[in-house]
């Protein structure tokens, strides 16, 4: 037991789950927290930022390229509330990300009395929109419930969580008794589920496994199950890089849909399978086997014939023998899938000028590197068009669609990984959402490197007025400043490219140098759509 104040058994029980890093503001609420950190500061980082909105899209980034959790923190209600977008993207991607606010003095909570940064009921707002989310009343509660919160974020399906601690209860000195840290408990699945996944699986003549977010850390056990059956791995957005793409079995969205109807048994892995299962069809030939943390998940629209409520890497390393044991050699569809895979290198090519730019990308990012996309025409067609080879990889906001999470995301990213190469790209809109923490990167020397497409309007908006509205044109023009110049004003370099191959040598140099970096390709607002190759039809059966 040892004394100390709230905010300091909140920091220490921070660091004792393994915290390195804190992004956030500060602010009146949290003034004894800044200075629990300022006396640890050579134990815990602080990354400043010149909104709470980059401070949540930062611990984001860390959170979404690690798989471990992270943390920020600002002050309650406008502060807080500045950071929901964050949040919604987080609890989207199943990112373990938490948000530590203060609060007005403990003795005018729910009083209604208009305390500076006062909300009606912050902790009931935040319930809505977290996995979890509680409100630390005495110093000697905050180890318990910083080891909850991990429990929450990181047991079962991983999501954003809140705690909260009022301003006064910071400063408050008490005893406190440090509380273990909280370690994940296996969820182990049950044998009666996998052995009837292993029947069900040596029926197939056809199969095909469909990979989420939920497989990022099962990869190798993916694969292992992929050629053992001869089965092409589909990704989406989460699961790029399970299976890498230049593996003969890695396939992207359009490569699977061309094969769907052929499909006999889809094994879903830490999906939500909206793509096949709802938009592509489903009828009495197709088996389902899905593997899942979340027994909501798991049945929301379609029963599957055989749910493993398991993690996967550990539903796999149960199933992965009996299968050695049972099962023969696989159908050889080598030729049939290498051709599958052509073609769709093929067609997408016309995807301009994007693809010309993300070739560009994919062969100057070295192997190793972290794409980063955006709600942007170059981030919509990287789902299909900029090959992954590794889990994590390629960074992006699910099913959000969070337009300008992009920029401030990337930075965390690259907080979490100072040693290797990390490009974010943009559109000129979704670049401005965050574009002071260009600021925070250079006071900190984050050596993102960041690719703004620029065609001075909202480019998928302005398609869709265009093509459904009769050309009726509204919002969706941009007036932008000179990127360039902008980016050195701020202390960072900055160029301007405009075609693939000075873009080539642009990147070439801006990888060589330590600092962070902005490059403007101007663009034009009618590019090709890229979504004939996401918004695929259904092509057999009925969908749900």
């Amino acid at each position: 037991m040892t004394r100390m104040s709230g905010a300091m058994a909140i920091l220490q029980s921070l660091m004792g789950h393994g915290v390195d890093t804190i992004f956030g503001l500060p602010g009146g609420q949290l003034d004894h927290f800044f200075d629990a950190m300022y006396k640890e500061g050579d134990k815990v980082r602080f990354i400043g930022t010149r909104h709470e909105q980059g401070a949540a899209y930062m611990a984001f980034g860390y959170a979404r390229s690690t798989g471990r959790p992270s943390v920020y923190t600002v002050v309650p209600g406008p502060g807080l509330l500045n950071t929901t977008a964050a949040i919604c993207t987080a609890y989207a991607c199943n990112s373990p990300v938490m948000c530590l606010t203060g609060q007005i003095p403990s003795t005018s909570i729910g009083k209604g009395i208009g305390e500076l940064h006062e909300l009606p009921d912050q902790l009931a707002t935040m319930k809505t929109l977290t996995k979890w989310a509680a409100r630390i009343d005495h110093p000697a509660q905050a180890p318990a419930l910083v080891a909850e919160a991990f429990a929450q974020m990181t047991n079962g399906r991983q999501r954003p969580v809140e705690l909260e601690m009022a301003m006064d209860i910071m400063g408050m000195d008490s005893d406190v008794t440090a509380f273990a840290p909280y370690a994940p408990a296996p969820l182990l699945p049950d044998p009666d589920a996998i052995l009837e996944a292993v029947k069900l699986i040596g029926k197939a003549k056809y199969p095909m496994i469909y990979v989420g977010g939920g497989a990022l850390d099962a990869s190798p056990q993916v694969q292992l199950l992929a050629e053992m059956l001869g089965a092409p791995v589909v990704s989406f957005r989460s699961g790029r890089g399970v299976v890498s793409d230049d593996h003969p079995l890695g396939f992207t969205l359009p490569a699977g849909h061309r094969i769907w109807p052929k499909v006999d048994l889809v094994i879903g892995i830490g999906s939500r399978m909206v793509e096949p299962l709802l938009h592509w069809g489903t009828d009495s030939n197709l088996k389902v086997l899905r593997i899942d943390t979340d027994p909501v998940e798991i049945t929301r629209f379609h029963r599957p014939d055989v749910a493993i409520l398991s993690d996967a890497t550990l539903a796999l390393a149960a199933l992965l023998p009996v299968l050695d044991r049972t099962l023969g050699k696989p159908a050889d569809r080598a030729d049939e899938f290498a051709a599958v895979k052509a073609s769709v290198l093929a067609d997408i090519q016309k995807v301009q000028p994007q693809m010309s730019y993300l070739n560009v990308l994919r062969e100057e990012l070295p192997r190793d590197g972290i794409f980063c996309d955006e709600i942007t025409q170059c981030g919509f067609t990287s789902w299909y068009g900029f090959p992954v080879y590794e889990p994590r990889q390629h960074i992006n906001c699910s099913y959000q669609g969070t337009l300008g999470y992009g920029f401030a995301t990337a930075l965390g990213v690259k907080v979490a990984h100072p040693d290797k190469p990390v490009i974010s790209i943009a559109g000129d809109g979704g670049f401005m959402f965050t574009m002071q923490e260009l600021a925070t990167a250079v006071q900190y020397n984050i050596g993102l490197k960041t690719i703004i497409f620029n065609s001075n309007s909202f480019t998928n908006v302005q398609r869709q007025q265009r093509e459904w509205f009769g050309n009726r044109i509204i919002g969706s023009d941009l007036h932008n400043p000179d990127f360039v110049k902008m980016a050195e004003s701020f202390g960072a370099a900055g160029y301007r490219a405009e075609t693939p191959e000075e873009l080539r040598a642009v990147i070439r140099r801006a990888l060589a140098e330590p600092g962070p970096a902005i490059i403007e390709v101007p663009v034009p607002n009618t590019m090709a759509t890229p979504w004939e190759f996401i918004m695929m039809p259904q092509n057999r059966g009925v969908t749900a």
